[in-house]
């Protein structure tokens, strides 16, 4: 092997292993240059990116960061949080506003034990971060807010997410009594240009104001999604795609009357979707889904129940058109009981995005939160923010049977970690009863982990009741990415130098 092959492994091997966001394999090659099997190393470097988590003034807010601890990552590192520039919500002025202000007091502790941090204040600002070595493996910072009285009252909670290029958001609104948000958040040292594109019931919203947007380096956008397009229209899709840069997304929806909460991006198109952990008690489902490619998708609609797979009554099927938008009512599907929702195709398998709006409480004590189709588990899912009453995880396996170890963290002010194993049967929904750590003080970390069996979808529930009002959020678990396919350093890529 030659040194120009060997400079290519290394370069290869170091990104992978620093980003964390792709696995690189090797082309297949006959004879003595079959490729061997890659190994999982631990990520050396995570970023983060927090929303900005309200513009109310009577808004509470608390991050909690939390890095499970890894076999094999390293043994020092750091992490931070840095506040970033906020500009203009209104984006079709043109008026930019660039304000820097201080960052949250948030210093992660070692791995293995959450760390806390108060965002709470006038207008705090959307959150870069950056975790390096020990920190970076499966790290996740979690972003909870209390809004007491207004619109979008009530309990609002984001996963802080990855940058990225491209997000799926089914369940937008821009109708009466919406008011709902796309944050645009970029971490890197340039620009970044944003097309934000709007789908509803009869195709694509026509307007130029979404295309092109900047965003400036370390700066936080959010855009009203209603300057983007005349008219009110419910059950809409937001598309961002980012032609050059990189940018987190995230949606925030407030509603004048069922409250407000945080809608995640959906997973990535595909022929079949699952939303795990609606909360058995919801008293009105609302399904969202849409169809990005130029084919039609037929989709069987079931409920993955605690007793196994069940077809909602009346909505046995959704038909989405090509490019557009399609809605269902399930209302109260779960009937008192544990569910995810499993959408799969009929027909041909054209992909789809989708997502569920979900609401409990009635009349004037409704609240609202939101469950995007997700990816499984995998290797590892973390949460945090978890406490010990008020928190309730979903395992689904809609699929064959699973075996899942959920390990509770120790306590961000004081407690010993604790793990429980479960098995889920196939086809069904589990709220299991979540280990809490033993002399918990503060707040905790949830991660699952399967151990045999088929894939596992799951999500966590936090809920927080004020004045009858039952304020909750949920969060999907899917990989936390804490690990990345590194080539065997004696693998030959000397292929790749013939291209």
């Amino acid at each position: 092997m030659n040194r120009t092959t060997l400079s290519l492994i290394a370069g290869a091997t170091a990104l992978a292993a620093v980003t964390g966001f792709a696995s690189l394999n090797a082309p297949a090659a006959s004879g003595d240059n079959t490729a061997k099997a890659a190994t999982q190393q631990p990520v050396e470097r995570t970023s983060l990116l927090c929303p900005q988590p309200s513009t109310s003034e009577i808004a509470e807010t608390s991050y909690t960061s939390y890095t499970p601890v890894t076999q094999g990552a390293a043994d020092s590192g750091k992490a931070e949080l840095q506040a970033a520039a906020v500009e203009s919500a209104d984006s079709a002025s043109g008026k930019k506003t660039g304000k820097k202000t201080v960052k949250p007091a948030l210093k992660p502790a070692e791995p293995g034990k959450p760390a806390t941090g108060d965002g709470s204040g006038a207008e705090p600002p959307a959150l870069v971060g950056t975790a390096e070595g020990k920190f970076a493996p499966g790290w996740t910072v979690q972003e909870t807010t209390a809004v007491a009285a207004g619109t979008g009252r009530g309990l609002l909670g984001a996963n802080c997410t990855a940058p990225d290029t491209e997000f799926w958001f089914p369940g937008v609104s821009t109708a009466t009594g919406r008011t709902d948000y796309v944050h645009l958040t970029n971490p890197d040292d340039s620009a970044a240009v944003v097309d934000v594109e709007l789908y509803g019931k009869d195709g694509t919203l026509k307007s130029t104001v979404g295309e092109g947007i900047t965003v400036q380096p370390h700066a936080s956008e959010p855009i009203l999604l209603s300057t983007l397009a005349s008219g009110q229209q419910a059950d809409l899709t937001v598309h961002v795609i980012v032609r050059s840069g990189r940018v987190g997304a995230a949606v925030q929806a407030l509603d004048d009357k069922i409250g407000g909460d945080w809608l995640a991006a959906s997973t990535d198109p595909a022929g079949s979707l699952v939303m795990p952990g609606i909360p058995k008690d919801a008293t009105a489902v609302r399904l969202v889904a849409f169809a990005p490619g130029d084919q039609d998708a037929d989709l069987k609609v079931r409920l993955a129940s605690p007793s196994g797979l069940i077809t909602p009554a009346g909505n046995e099927t959704l038909h989405v058109k090509a490019g557009m938008t399609a809605a269902a009512d399930l209302g109260d599907v779960t009937r008192g009981e544990a569910g995810s929702l499993v959408l799969t195709s009929t027909g041909t398998s054209a992909p789809v995005v989708a997502a569920l709006q979900v609401v409990r409480g009635k009349g004037s004590k409704q609240e609202m939160a939101f469950i995007p189709a997700t990816s499984p588990v995998g290797g590892r899912a973390t949460v945090a923010d978890n406490s010990s009453k008020g928190t309730t995880l979903a395992l689904s396996a809609p699929g064959g049977s699973a075996q899942v170890k959920v390990t509770a963290s120790a306590g961000s002010e004081g407690g010993t970690a604790a793990t429980k194993t479960y098995t889920i049967k196939g086809g069904t929904t589990q709220d299991v009863d979540a280990p809490v750590p033993a002399g918990l003080k503060g707040t905790y970390a949830l991660t699952v982990e399967p151990v045999s069996g088929g894939p596992v979808y799951a999500s966590r529930t936090l809920a927080s009741a004020r004045e009858g009002v039952p304020g909750f959020t949920i969060q999907t678990l899917p990989d936390d990415r804490g690990t990345v396919a590194v080539p065997e350093a004696d693998q030959d890529l000397s292929v790749l130098l013939k291209k």
